[in-house]
């Protein structure tokens, strides 16, 4: 293996350019110079990140640049308020401790697609989603379900759900279902929605890197779209936070070192 990479160490900028080309492609314009410097070391590609820098500067090579979307929150209602037992700790020791659910939204021709998650803090894996033409206590129901049925934590895991202070997660049908699954509820202060950024990241990442400046004719095409970029954002995307691993990579390394330390 060795002796097929060593010849890519020394590239012509032309070749270079064409390798930076690819990645940037393959992410959909998403990455930056940090995530393809990563991506092309593992690659086997040797390239200085000044020299990665100037040729991506000199070619027009840049990530999608962030927006700022609009907060789909209901948190005017007589519901019950579960206390903020995360308190912005996005830091986790281990899988199936601390899940994170929220919803964004999709305009398509036919109207909103709604779409709910529920992340792992772990590994900011999305463990579980929906997607539905309205956004009732159903679609964070559906995600929670998804979450459940994948991971089986187990009743007795001490697993915590934080969500922001929306009618659906405060709804006594949703926190019955915790119940009955065992995990405690967790939400944000009022209208503070850095006490939830972990989703308010994931859906900045979804809009910017997959679905801005789509057009979508049906709710099918953008459920599509928003799929496929969840399953590559699981599987394949480079997370900063994780030492430029994917969500899975990260867990993955993590079993392996437990699995090692037993």
């Amino acid at each position: 293996r060795q002796a097929s990479i060593a010849p890519r160490r020394f590239l012509s900028d032309e070749a270079l350019l064409v390798h930076i080309k690819a990645v940037h492609r393959q992410s959909r314009g998403s990455y930056g110079r940090p995530r393809i410097w990563r991506e092309l070391r593992n690659d086997g590609v040797r390239v200085g990140k000044q020299r990665l820098q100037t040729l991506m500067q000199k070619h027009g090579i840049r990530a999608k640049g962030k927006k700022r979307f609009k907060v789909t929150t209901d948190s005017n209602h007589d519901l019950p308020i579960a206390p903020n037992l995360l308190n912005r700790q996005f830091t986790v020791a281990a899988r199936d401790k601390v899940w994170v659910g929220d919803i964004t939204y999709i305009p398509t021709d036919e109207g909103w697609l709604f779409l709910a998650v529920v992340i792992d803090l772990f590994s900011r894996q999305v463990v579980g989603w929906s997607m539905r033409a309205d956004m009732t206590r159903t679609i964070v129901i559906d995600a929670l379900r998804m979450a459940w049925f994948k991971r089986h934590p187990g009743k007795d895991a001490g697993l915590i759900f934080h969500s922001d202070r929306g009618s659906q997660y405060a709804s006594d049908d949703f926190r019955n279902v915790l119940k009955d699954y065992g995990i405690t509820a967790s939400m944000s202060r009022r209208g503070n929605c850095w006490d939830n950024a972990c989703s308010e990241t994931l859906f900045g990442s979804l809009k910017v890197e997959r679905l801005h400046g789509q057009h979508f004719a049906t709710r099918r095409h953008a459920k599509d779209e928003t799929i496929a970029w969840l399953l590559w954002y699981n599987q394949s995307r480079l997370h900063s936070t994780l030492n430029y691993l994917s969500p899975m990579q990260f867990e993955q390394h993590w079993q392996i070192q437990q699995a090692n330390q037993a």
